[in-house]
């Protein structure tokens, strides 16, 4: 009876077991039956989700150096097969997957602008996914993903980048100030434009009413002259128009002389006052106030001597 002996393998791994140093089975996790003279355990297998972070520099296609960083998500398939590949037919997994990454990063970048690279970063991480499950996949590898984690540009790069939508930015800005300005000015002019044309309404209907006001004062006028004269005519006997009319307008010219000596302000300089020229005066004031009205009808009795 051959006596045999146990090994122990954890949970998310298994084990290779060799055989005069020959693959001999998979150890899965629990515990396993071995022969202790020709059986021996070559190596452990993580069976768990890996990550590697891969960092590779490579430029644009406008002639821009940038470094690409991707996560690559693997893990060992679970048939015993894939499991005895991963472990015989590669040395350095990490170092395969880099190479593998290497080679779609600067194979696809370089057709690509760097403004492009960080918009179509999800079409350069599904063609690194595609070209490692076809590769890794005869090693006993599956790729769950390998998502672009960060795009670094050289920093004098990307000071010119931020510098360029700076400027962009600011002419944009000013842009839309000087469009403001320009409708606030052209807004301002229309208001002013407005203002004036109501303004010169309001002065129109305003000379117009008081046209017809001065005209109406002056027709008031003339028919209480011409009232007061027939009136005047009627009581006193042997008066002729001109004598009334020449005693109305001395008696407006004193109420006038009292209403200017009433001001306690007004200062008046008196020429030509004797009572000896009250003909002349009466004469003058009756040619500058007759000079100015429109011709009563019914009055049309000359109004010189």
């Amino acid at each position: 009876m051959s006596c045999c002996c146990f090994i122990c393998t954890s949970t998310g791994s298994v084990k290779i077991v060799e055989r005069f140093s020959a693959f001999q089975a998979v150890a899965r996790p629990g515990i396993s039956c071995i022969l202790p003279c020709c059986d021996c355990v070559s190596g452990t297998i993580s069976m768990r989700l890996q990550q590697i972070e891969v960092a590779c520099e490579t430029k644009t296609r406008d002639n821009v150096f940038v470094t690409i960083r991707a996560a690559v998500q693997y893990k060992v398939l679970p048939d015993e097969e894939d499991i005895k590949n991963a472990h015989y037919r590669l040395t350095n997994p990490s170092k395969q997957v880099e190479a593998y990454v290497y080679d779609v990063v600067r194979a696809t970048v370089p057709k690509i602008d760097l403004d492009d690279v960080f918009t179509t970063k999800d079409e350069i991480a599904t063609t690194i996914t595609n070209s490692l499950k076809q590769s890794m996949r005869s090693f006993g590898y599956e790729i769950k993903g390998t998502p672009i984690t960060d795009i670094d540009p050289d920093r004098q790069v990307k000071h010119a980048m931020n510098e360029i939508n700076k400027m962009k930015r600011l002419r944009v800005a000013a842009e839309d100030e000087g469009e403001a300005v320009k409708i606030r000015a052209v807004k301002e002019a229309e208001a002013e434009a407005a203002r004036t044309e109501i303004q010169a309404k309001a002065d129109a209907e305003a000379r117009y009413l008081g046209g017809q006001g001065i005209s109406r004062q002056r027709q008031a006028i003339m028919e209480g002259l011409r009232e007061s004269v027939n009136a005047f005519k009627e009581e006193v006997v042997g008066i002729d128009s001109k004598t009334v009319l020449d005693l109305m307008i001395v008696t407006q010219y004193f109420d006038m002389m009292k209403d200017i000596g009433a001001q306690p302000k007004s200062n008046a300089v008196f020429l030509n006052h004797s009572p000896g020229a009250l003909e002349d005066l009466s004469a003058a004031v009756s040619k500058g106030f007759m000079s100015g009205l429109p011709a009563a009808p019914g009055f049309a009795q000359p109004m010189g001597r």
